[in-house]
């Protein structure tokens, strides 16, 4: 069995994002990035399906500039077999990274492609369903467990209501939760390691599909800063303020 997972690199979650001046966009110059967490999440359930056997090779794929390399590298410290960098300076939005995505697939041939459920930088959440929907295989989204038997796997996935089982028919496409599980710590022998671990360079322009972004950034501003609270008398009081400032009730 063939895993696939696709990770994406974001600014560190443990530092502030700010504003560019111009405001047109987040500044990412100086800072430090990292793995996107739901991607590690990935990775992680990947490692944890090999370590149990069943799992023959898994494949981590990057699509950005040359400095992804090191989120490639930091999955296959994890545990990942290979990496796979399609490198491209162009602002990649949900769709085009779903058709490279394809297009690896395709030629990689994995049983299973694990993807974080959104990155932290868009939120989109929408690459692993449209990535289903273009190889036109089964999806489970936002799942929380996965248990693979045969040519099925049986998924928990996390709905509004609480929990939902499924069966689908491999392959298939699969995003995380964070309920998956916790990612391992990665350590500095592994990290050596990983330098010797074959990592193929992929210039997206070769590839022969339109990557060109489709919406267009008009603006960014951080949220107003929170006012002071105020502290109220009585619950009469808190009504009336609810009810004629407020206006929710």
């Amino acid at each position: 069995m063939k895993i696939l997972v696709p990770v994406k690199r974001v600014v560190d979650p443990n530092i502030k994002a700010r504003v560019k001046a111009d405001g047109t966009g987040v500044e990412t110059a100086n800072l430090k990035m990292a793995i996107n967490p739901f991607c590690e999440i990935a990775v992680e359930q990947a490692v944890r399906m090999k370590e149990e056997g069943g799992v023959d090779e898994i494949v981590v794929v990057s699509i950005g500039v040359t400095q992804c390399t090191e989120t490639i590298r930091t999955a296959l410290a994890m545990g990942a077999d290979r990496g796979i960098l399609v490198e491209t300076t162009l602002e990649m939005q949900p769709l085009a990274v779903a058709k490279i995505l394809k297009l690896i697939a395709e030629k990689e041939k994995p049983d299973l492609v694990i993807v974080g459920k959104q990155a932290i930088d868009d939120d989109c959440n929408q690459t692993g369903q449209m990535l289903s929907a273009l190889l036109g295989w089964p999806q489970a989204t936002f799942v929380s467990k996965i248990a693979v038997a045969g040519d099925h796997a049986d998924i928990t996935r996390e709905v509004d209501g609480g929990l939902e089982k499924l069966t689908v028919k491999l392959p298939a496409v699969m995003t995380t939760d964070l309920r998956l599980n916790e990612p391992r710590y990665v350590t500095l022998p592994n990290i050596m390691k990983s330098k010797k671990k074959p990592l193929e360079n992929v210039k997206a322009d070769t590839l022969g599909i339109d990557i060109a972004p489709r919406l267009t950034t008009l603006n960014v501003k951080e949220p107003p800063q929170r006012g002071a609270g105020v502290k109220l008398a009585d619950v009469a009081e808190l009504v009336n303020k609810l009810k004629n400032e407020a206006k929710v009730i």
